[in-house]
């Protein structure tokens, strides 16, 4: 219930009036079924115009910081994730990147969208960066289709460094599902077969974005610095 009430009443009017959001390629996205959608990570709010725009209910990944703060901002931040039905996951310790995946594939089996920045965090420089093996792992494991999707404008309307967003232009592109043999019917092995779909992949979202890729993955690239 909250998630639709965030969507048509709470939020969503307010993302369509500050990003007139333009999105072509929906028809990709079945309409049933457990789906990946693998989008670039340009600004905070990518994750809530993949909502706005998606006709089907979507979970993220949270951290599991974002269920765990304290007072208000906390226990809004709590509420928020929790009443959308996103799902919270531990980035630390040795497990948490099999508990992430865990995480992903249940969404999966129950026959629902999983969506991933695989980039992992926002892009520096809006350029795109080498993309973490876990979306396509999963999409190996599960069979789940995986649509590419690319974000633009989302970093004009949520620019980083600013705590007030801004009006402007959304574009947001669904490409072809790709579809990926599970693991041990690739001849390399499975750590080599994600690697290289997910560069792939990563290539392929850059190629559609006009945007350069870069073979390295964003943690290691430091923000640009942001005047106010």
């Amino acid at each position: 219930m909250w998630y639709r009430l965030f969507k048509y009443v709470l939020l969503g009017p307010l993302l369509r009036v500050l990003g007139r959001p333009e999105v072509e390629g929906l028809h990709h996205v079945p309409r049933t079924g457990p789906v990946i959608v693998a989008a670039n990570h340009l600004a905070v709010i990518d994750s809530l115009y993949l909502a706005l725009v998606l006709p089907r209910q979507v979970t993220f990944l949270a951290k599991q910081e974002y269920f765990t703060g304290t007072g208000p901002r906390g226990r809004f931040k709590r509420w928020f994730f929790s009443a959308t039905g996103q799902v919270p996951v531990d980035r630390t310790g040795g497990s948490a990147a099999a508990d992430a995946l865990a995480a992903a594939t249940r969404i999966l089996e129950d026959g629902g969208i999983w969506a991933i920045h695989p980039e992992g965090t926002r892009s520096p420089d809006g350029r795109i960066y080498r993309g973490r093996t876990g979306t396509l792992r999963v999409a190996m494991a599960t069979g789940a289709p995986v649509i590419p999707v690319v974000l633009s404008g989302t970093d004009r309307v949520n620019p980083r460094g600013r705590r007030l967003p801004r009006f402007g232009k959304v574009r947001i592109s669904f490409g072809a599902p790709r579809y990926y043999l599970p693991a041990e019917h690739h001849r390399d092995d499975h750590h080599v077969a994600a690697r290289t779909a997910t560069d792939e992949l990563m290539r392929e979202i850059a190629a559609r974005s006009g945007r350069h890729y870069v073979d390295h993955y964003a943690a290691t690239f430091p923000a640009p610095t942001t005047r106010n």
